[in-house]
C-alpha cells in the first residue's frame, strides 16, 4: 500500500485526505499546495520586529519603535494561547469525531448549543487558542450553530480572565457580561442552525462521516483504551496540532502586524476622548474593534479603559464582544475552514445588530 493510500485508509487519522471539502489541499493526494506568502511574511516580519521590540521596548517614541514594541507586547500576551490551542487541537484531532460529537450533543438545539458554550466557557484559552479548537470542533463534525456559540462564549470568558476583568471593573459588570455573552452566543447558534436547516448556509460535510450514536461513556472507555503516552507521540501529536492550527496561526500573526501598525498610528488617548457614552462613540467602538486585531489579554485592558475612563459601559461590552464577531483573524479561519464566504461573513451579519443593542442599552444604565 502506498503512503497515500495508507493515509486515505485511515479516516480518523487523516480526515482531509478524504474529506470532501479538503482533497484539494492534502498534500497526500498529490496536489500541490500554494506556497502561503501570508504566513511567511507575516512570520518572518513578527520575527523580525519582535527582537528589535524587546531592545527598544519603551525607549523609543518613533513609529518604528512603537511598532516593533507593540509587536513586542502582543506576541508575549497571545503566544502561549496560541501554544495551547495547538495541543488541544492535536488532542482533538486524535479524539474519535463520535466521542466529540456525544460531548458536544448531535441534536440541534437549545441543549447542545449550551454544552458547546460552556465548553467554551471552561476552555482557559485566548481567542487565537479558542479558535484552532473551534475549527477543530468543526472537523469533527460540530454545527455550525455549536462552533459560532463556542467561539462567541470563550474568549474574554476563559477564568483567568474573568477574573481580570473583575478587578478592572467590578464583581457586578463582569457577571452581566458573561451573562449577556452567553445569551447572544446561544441566540446566535439558534439562527446558524436554523438557516442550516433550511438550506440558506451549507451543512458541516465532517458531519456525514459520524457512525451509529453510542453512550459517551462507552466511547470514552475505548478512547482511553487507545491512549499511549511517549515522547516520540507527543510530538507527533504537537506536529499534527500544529498542522491543523496552521490556518489560524497565519491570519494570527498578519493580524498581529496590522495590530503593531496600528497603535503605531493611532494616538494612545483616542479612546479616551473619542469613545463616549453616546452612539457616535459606540459606533466609533465597533469601527476601531473591528480593525484593531488584538487578543483577549489585550482587549480587557482596553475595554477596561473604556468603561474607566470614558464611562460608557456599553462601549467597553461592545470592544469585547464585537472584538471576536468582526475578528478578520476569525472570520477567515471560518471561511477556510468550512470552505464557505456565507458562513464566515454571516457571523458578524448576526451577532453585531445584537451587539449593539445590548451596548447602546447599558451605555443608558
Amino acid at each position: 500500500m502506498s503512503q497515500c493510500e495508507h493515509k486515505a485508509a485511515q479516516s480518523e487519522a487523516a480526515p482531509a485526505c478524504h474529506g470532501p471539502a479538503t482533497a484539494a489541499q492534502d498534500d497526500c493526494c498529490d496536489v500541490p499546495q500554494r506556497r502561503d506568502y501570508l504566513f511567511w511574511v507575516s512570520l518572518i516580519t513578527v520575527a523580525v520586529a519582535y527582537p528589535i521590540g524587546a531592545t527598544m521596548h519603551h525607549s523609543s517614541d518613533s513609529a518604528i519603535g512603537i511598532f516593533t514594541g507593540g509587536i513586542f507586547d502582543l506576541f508575549n500576551q497571545m503566544w502561549w494561547g496560541m501554544a495551547i490551542g495547538v495541543l488541544f487541537v492535536g488532542i482533538l484531532g486524535r479524539m474519535p469525531r463520535d466521542l466529540v460529537m456525544g460531548i458536544l450533543g448531535r441534536e440541534s438545539g437549545i441543549t447542545s448549543l449550551f454544552r458547546a458554550t460552556l465548553a467554551g466557557v471552561f476552555l482557559d484559552l485566548c481567542s487565537h487558542g479558542i479558535l484552532a479548537v473551534g475549527m477543530k470542533l468543526y472537523e469533527r463534525g460540530a454545527s455550525a450553530g455549536q462552533v459560532m456559540a463556542f467561539l462567541l462564549a470563550s474568549p474574554w470568558n476563559s477564568f483567568s480572565l474573568t477574573l481580570i476583568l473583575i478587578g478592572l471593573i467590578g464583581l457586578g459588570w463582569t457577571l452581566l457580561f458573561v451573562l449577556l455573552s452567553l445569551v447572544i452566543g446561544i441566540i446566535t447558534g439558534l439562527i446558524f442552525d436554523r438557516l442550516v436547516r433550511g438550506g440558506q448556509l451549507p451543512a458541516n460535510p465532517w458531519k456525514d462521516e459520524l457512525g451509529e450514536e453510542q453512550p459517551v461513556r462507552k466511547l470514552w472507555s475505548e478512547f482511553r483504551q487507545t491512549m499511549r503516552f511517549s515522547a516520540g507521540g507527543t510530538v507527533q501529536l504537537l506536529r499534527e496540532g500544529f498542522a491543523g492550527s496552521r490556518v489560524v496561526i497565519r491570519w494570527s500573526l498578519f493580524g498581529l502586524v496590522l495590530a503593531g501598525l496600528v497603535r503605531a498610528l493611532v494616538p494612545e488617548d483616542a479612546f479616551a476622548t473619542w469613545f463616549g457614552a453616546t452612539m457616535g462613540g459606540l459606533w466609533l467602538t465597533l469601527l476601531a474593534t473591528t480593525v484593531i486585531e488584538v487578543c483577549s489579554e489585550g482587549s480587557t485592558p482596553i475595554a477596561a479603559d473604556l468603561m474607566n475612563r470614558a464611562g460608557a459601559p456599553g462601549n467597553s461590552f461592545t470592544f469585547l464582544m464585537a472584538g471576536v464577531a468582526t475578528d478578520y483573524t476569525e472570520v477567515m479561519s471560518i471561511r477556510e475552514t468550512t470552505k464557505s464566504w456565507k458562513i464566515a461573513l454571516f457571523l458578524p451579519l448576526i451577532t453585531v445588530p445584537q451587539i449593539v443593542l445590548i451596548g447602546a442599552i447599558l451605555n443608558q444604565l
